[in-house]
């Protein structure tokens, strides 16, 4: 797996639509509305505390910080968290260099920890999401985003990707790092978190994805749907048993 692209990107997190990064941003588009509506129905409408493990460029936690949460981003990259800092419209997020193995928080410090488009980068996700249980508090919401281990996520998410979007480095994903559903879900209750949902992500067809296809820019209106099949994406959420 090729980890070190994110720290060359820059503000093309940002601005870049002929990067895989394009696809990033618009999966967030779909995603971060539902971890915000999924904490407001399950937590309350109050402010919670949330950890974004593997943040990245802060497209969640500023989201999520824009909504009124107490956001702390956690990344390996100095770079990236850098540039979550420069968009963070609210100022407020909490953004620190650190290992998703060895969380910097004390136990049962959070109301929701997220890792989203993250564990497929990681050579023990069950090690991750352990810690991630460790720093949840009894009840709080653990939401991820991974991918299913399938030939059709490695012809579209894996070759799909490479043949089609420019600037597409080697490596970005790697088909063993991906995640079956039902070893997340036992990853998840082997730290005392259990699935409450479990939605697939797949690309709109459309005008966009066709635009996509012919010229290997994303288009700004690419967009991604929930959907019922689990073998190319998957978003979910566990709650932390008491």
């Amino acid at each position: 797996m090729n980890n070190a692209l994110y720290d060359a990107l820059g503000d093309r997190w940002y601005d870049a639509q002929d990067d895989p990064v394009a696809l990033l941003r618009a999966e967030s588009t779909l995603r971060n509305p539902w971890v915000a509506e999924t904490i407001t129905h399950m937590l309350g409408p109050q402010s919670c505390s949330v950890l974004d493990v593997g943040c990245g460029a802060g497209f969640l936690a500023n989201a999520l910080s824009a909504r009124g949460h107490r956001v702390k981003g956690v990344d390996a990259s100095n770079e990236s968290l850098a540039v979550a800092a420069r968009h963070d419209p609210t100022g407020r997020v909490e953004y620190v260099h650190g290992d998703a193995a060895a969380l910097p928080a004390p136990d049962g410090s959070f109301d929701v920890v997220c890792a989203m488009d993250f564990l497929e980068h990681v050579e023990d996700p069950a090690g991750v999401i352990a810690e991630a249980a460790r720093v949840l508090r009894p009840a709080g919401l653990f939401f991820f985003h991974t991918f299913d281990r399938t030939l059709l996520s490695w012809l579209v998410v894996i070759r799909g990707v490479e043949w089609i979007v420019r600037n597409t480095p080697r490596d970005m994903h790697v088909l063993r790092l991906f995640i079956r559903p039902a070893e997340l879900a036992a990853m998840c209750r082997a730290s005392s978190l259990e699935p409450l949902e479990l939605r697939g992500v797949r690309p709109r067809f459309d005008r966009a994805a066709l635009a996509l296809l012919r010229t290997g820019v994303v288009p700004r209106d690419f967009r991604f749907v929930f959907t019922k099949s689990t073998r190319l994406g998957y978003s979910g959420v566990a709650r932390k048993g008491g």
